[in-house]
């Protein structure tokens, strides 16, 4: 029987917490074949550590049958450069959110990754029109019939954190994204066990360009000294019923996170309601970035 997305082998760049959980989850619901690389060979040993402890608890937990926990690790494979990617149909980058590294590795994949397969990026608040822009090549027109094939298999697919639990998957069209490439995400998203959402290709899509001014308006609060840190969490946790307030949320997400895509609404609109927080900025100027560092609005013992 042939599989909707046609994707039988996935490539994952950047072994952090987010490509390490969409490998995990390619691997086990998908049952797709992963590759997963990072310049970084301790990241991507703590990457395979995570992996190996989710599909443990999820075994210990009654979720998973060792068999086919032992089958979905198999089916990840780390490999030590992008070239070993030729020859994947698609790719999902998962790096920090900063357009120009993302268009360096966009232009990297077409120049490397077989020109059918599809190029995926996991932002969550960046201008996939804008990266699909950077695979066109040298010379051709945009509009030509080699620039629309370059870009047109370039696609947002927006995994939440952590990406074992949440079931959303956000899938975002770039102006050049062609109707087969969504169709085949979109299938693919669903195999991994994930509801999905469409978006425009505006900054922050619809989940941040809600999310991040909320928790910004939240951080301003405290600035102002108009409530305190455990009055406010407490006021959306208890009067909302949100599962943690939004300042214990932007320490979940990361602070620089949090100041990045805040950033980029705030330089996308040219709207002062996006600007970011005097106190984010300076949170993130002094490495209190969250839960990941140990400090961040709250204290972690890591």
């Amino acid at each position: 029987m042939s599989i909707a997305h046609g994707i039988k082998r996935l490539g994952v760049l950047g072994a952090g917490q987010m490509g390490t959980g969409i490998a995990f989850v390619s691997a086990l619901h998908a049952k797709v074949p992963v590759l997963l690389y990072d310049k970084s060979a301790h990241q991507i040993s703590k990457g395979i550590s995570l992996i190996d402890k989710l599909l443990a608890k999820d075994v210990s937990k009654g979720r998973l049958q060792p068999s086919d926990a032992a089958e979905a690790r198999a089916r990840i494979q780390t490999v030590d450069a992008l070239e070993a990617m030729r020859d994947v149909d698609m790719v999902v980058e998962a790096v920090t959110e900063n357009l120009d590294l993302k268009r360096a590795i966009f232009r990297e994949f077409a120049a490397k990754i077989r020109p059918d397969a599809i190029l995926a990026t996991n932002t969550s608040s960046i201008s996939i029109t804008k990266i699909a822009g950077a695979v066109i090549p040298e010379g051709a027109s945009a509009a030509g019939e080699v620039g629309k094939a370059a870009s047109g298999r370039v696609v947002g697919l927006h995994f939440f954190n952590p990406v074992p639990v949440m079931k959303l998957v956000e899938l975002i069209s770039a102006v050049q994204t062609s109707q087969d490439t969504l169709d085949r995400s979109r299938a693919f998203a669903e195999a991994c066990g994930k509801e999905v959402a469409t978006s425009q290709d505006v900054p922050g899509f619809v989940s941040n360009a809600l999310l991040m001014p909320f928790i910004n308006e939240a951080i301003m609060c405290l600035e102002k000294g108009i409530a305190t840190r455990d009055d406010i969490d407490k006021t959306f946790r208890l009067g909302m019923a949100h599962p943690m307030g939004p300042l214990q949320l932007a320490d979940f997400i990361g602070l620089d996170t949090c100041l990045s895509i805040q950033q980029t609404l705030y330089k996308g609109t040219s709207d002062s309601k996006y600007r970011p927080s005097v106190l984010l900025e300076r949170m993130v100027d002094a490495q209190y970035l969250g839960k990941k560092s140990g400090r961040g609005f709250y204290e972690y013992n890591n």
